[in-house]
């Protein structure tokens, strides 16, 4: 898979340089006691983040402005509730000064980390009375936190600045190499010496918007995202992550990759040019980013030797993935020379890769895998395969399009919100599941697209968090203890689910509950992602008959549509679920007196695309045929219903290339005929036509295009 973010580079704290008076000895020759480092503010100015805001003026940041009186952070109203600060390396710490607001914390805790993840009490605090709390602690880390456990009232915990002060030995933040270390089946990855266990999101926001998004990243215990590709405008989201203790696992693409959009087809035995122009390409980056803090490790390609299959087939396919995965060696060989202190990975989506690599790649220093509904089958297949090498999982969560039977409508039967959280908790579950093996996951995604694969997948879209984003949080943080959560829809079904009427209304039902009694509003959407290929979602026209009862008008376009329903809880949540719809021509009482009879046209495709389109699939009474003229003005089709017939009705079901303007003529004879309908408006989809007649032969005269392409008719129906 592959979805298609900037702020300063993070500041260290600054460190004043210590006077340290000397001692004079006296004629007492007293001995003087060891010279202690003086106290210093480590928080102000560092990177902050909370549990919760109560709105956007109201950042953790805030608390760490220096700013006492006029700028504050606030969460929202709940217990319990944190904010924390990154100090930027590890500290002796010594005391806390907590400046409240009225709204204070009563019980809370003074807590430290090295990692941010895993936490030390350093003091409890109880029975609080607000105003400025000065708070003594005897510990150290890089990472302090209020955790507040019990309010003072019904508003939330509110902070005009939270001081952390104690001592550093001026030493630059701890990075150091990141390396794999350990033996066969106990291995881990290091950083600086440390333990890191990646806990990762794949990242989809503009660059532009990391300093948005980084501190909620942050929030959800992610301590790692992942791209896929690098280049010059790389640097600004590595800055970001960088300022907010977060690492990027950097990518870099070749052909053909994977997923929509992945790109052409490479001979990895005879192109050397383009692999000559990659090697400097990746080189060029690696230099650039090899010594920023956020740098993880790289990754070369993704899904290439899955993706191989699309461009060659037998025994070339095998000469060809052979050849890929030595170039993915040379290309190891050549950043480890240039960065011996950071690993060097390769992403595929198929464990049938990894003998590839074990054969060919012997310089990366792990593999990598992008799994989904099969993910707890990839310790299984490492096991079997004698692999020597530690993974990580680049991409996971719950079970894709490709993987997923199909509806009673024929497509992909989409997973629940409930289903796709319980996705997300397997999937870490057995990346963990694998200890000394799997070393983290960068889970599937962290992405704000409201459409139709931002509906399956992301964690966000539209800035609205799923059930899917507190099951990545907790499974990251240990807890979503106190989170407001989405409201959670069950049970929803469509009717007529297999024959909607185009145009006309059907029924959408669901049970809605919000698990925090917030009320809920809600919206109702349409994909027509297998309809036409429009992966976007469009509000519906739609109207509430009841509690989670929905009339919804179906499109004009037939074809299998997706449809959606939307529960917000006005905090930031929402619930999203969606079944199929089959929409279908309206039904028209009569009989089609035009099926099966001779029909012509002035031309037809015979070898484009799905033709031949004859003129007589027009007339067959089948949806999936169709009649398809020449690319020019004006064209007609006809049908001689073989003697002279009422007709009160028409029926053009149009496929995407339509006619804009038309008339619908009749005759006696096939020579001479007489308007009985003229429209310079048609917007194709389904034209139902009332016509008062009789004659034998009905003609479309058809005068202008609505497209590019010529005139295309799935049916041509005329009823009597």
């Amino acid at each position: 898979m592959a979805l298609s973010y900037r702020i300063p580079a993070g500041r260290r704290a600054g460190v004043p340089l210590l006077a340290l008076g000397a001692l004079v000895a006296s004629s007492l020759a007293l001995t003087a006691p060891p010279a202690q480092a003086a106290e210093t503010l480590l928080s102000q100015g560092r990177p902050a983040t909370a549990s919760s805001q109560e709105g956007d003026g109201y950042a953790a940041s805030a608390a760490v402005d220096g700013d006492l009186t006029g700028t504050r952070w606030s969460s929202r109203w709940s217990d319990p509730q944190w904010i924390q600060v990154d100090l930027g390396q590890r500290s002796d710490l010594s005391r806390t000064v907590l400046t409240w607001e009225s709204a204070y914390g009563k019980d809370y805790r003074i807590q430290a980390s090295d990692n941010g993840t895993d936490w030390r009490t350093l003091k409890t605090v109880t029975g609080g009375d607000g105003g400025t709390d000065e708070v003594a602690v005897s510990g150290s880390g890089r990472y302090v936190r209020m955790l507040g456990t019990e309010r003072s009232g019904d508003y939330g915990y509110s902070l005009w600045e939270f001081q952390v002060y104690g001592t550093t030995d001026g030493t630059p933040p701890a990075g150091g190499a990141v390396e794999v270390t350990g033996s066969q089946g106990n291995w881990r990855l290091t950083v600086g010496g440390q333990p890191y266990t990646v806990k990762g999101l794949t990242w989809g926001p503009a660059i532009a918007d990391a300093p948005k998004h980084m501190p909620d990243v942050r929030s959800m215990g992610v301590n790692t995202i992942r791209t896929w590709g690098t280049d010059g405008g790389t640097k600004p989201l590595l800055d970001s992550a960088a300022a907010h203790g977060l690492r990027v696992v950097n990518g870099f693409w070749l052909q053909p990759g994977g997923g929509p959009g992945s790109g052409g087809c490479v001979d990895y035995v005879t192109d050397t040019t383009y692999k000559n122009n990659m090697l400097t390409e990746f080189a060029k980056w690696v230099e650039a980013y090899k010594s920023h803090p956020a740098t993880l490790m790289w990754n070369v390609g993704n899904e290439s030797v899955l993706g191989l299959q699309n461009c060659y087939s037998g025994a070339e396919l095998e000469v060809q993935r052979n050849a890929y995965t030595g170039f993915v060696n040379d290309v190891a060989k050549k950043i480890h020379s240039i960065d011996p202190d950071h690993p060097v990975t390769s992403t595929d989506a198929w464990t049938g890769a990894w003998p590839y690599y074990k054969r060919n790649a012997p310089d990366l220093d792990l593999y990598s895998m992008n799994s989904y509904g099969d993910i707890c089958g990839v310790q299984e297949d490492w096991e079997k395969g004698g692999y020597t090498k530690p993974y990580l999982i680049t991409e996971g969560g719950p079970a894709g399009e490709w993987e997923v039977p199909d509806d009673a409508n024929g497509v992909p039967d989409e997973p629940t919100d409930v289903q796709k959280a319980e996705g997300y908790t397997k999937a870490w579950d057995c990346v963990t599941g694998h200890r000394g093996v799997a070393l983290g996951a960068t889970l599937f995604h962290y992405g704000v697209e409201h459409d139709f694969g931002g509906i399956w997948f992301n964690l966000v879209p539209d800035g609205l968090k799923r059930l899917s984003y507190y099951a990545v949080k907790k499974a990251y943080s240990g807890s979503t203890s106190g989170d407001n959560t989405p409201p959670v829809i069950t049970n929803m079904a469509v009717d007529p689910a297999a024959s909607a009427a185009a145009g006309e209304e059907f029924t959408v039902r669901a049970d809605v509950r919000d698990p925090d009694g917030d009320p809920i509003t809600y919206k109702v959407f349409l994909s027509g992602n297998y309809a036409n290929g429009d992966k976007r979602l469009v509000e519906a026209k739609w109207r509430s008959t009841d509690n989670g009862t929905f009339a919804v008008t179906a499109p004009e376009k037939l074809g299998v549509w997706k449809v959606y329903i939307q529960a917000e809880d006005g905090r930031g949540n929402a619930g999203i679920e969606t079944k199929s719809v089959k929409v279908v021509a309206p039904p028209v009482t009569g009989t089609n007196v035009a099926l099966n009879k001779p029909t012509t046209a002035s031309s037809f495709q015979s070898s484009y695309g799905d033709c031949p389109c004859e003129p007589a699939k027009a007339t067959d009474g089948r949806a999936d045929t169709r009649w398809a003229s020449d690319w020019s003005d004006p064209q007609w089709i006809r049908v001689d219903l073989g003697a002279a017939t009422p007709i009160r009705k028409l029926q053009l079901v149009w496929d995407p290339a339509y006619a804009k303007s038309y008339e619908v003529q009749v005759s006696d004879d096939g020579a001479t005929w007489r308007t009985v309908h003229t429209t310079t408006s048609g917007n194709g989809d389904i034209d139902t036509i009332d016509v008062a007649a009789t004659a034998r032969h009905v003609r479309l005269h058809l005068t202008a295009r609505g497209t590019g392409w010529g005139y295309s008719l799935h049916e041509f129906g005329i009823y009597s």
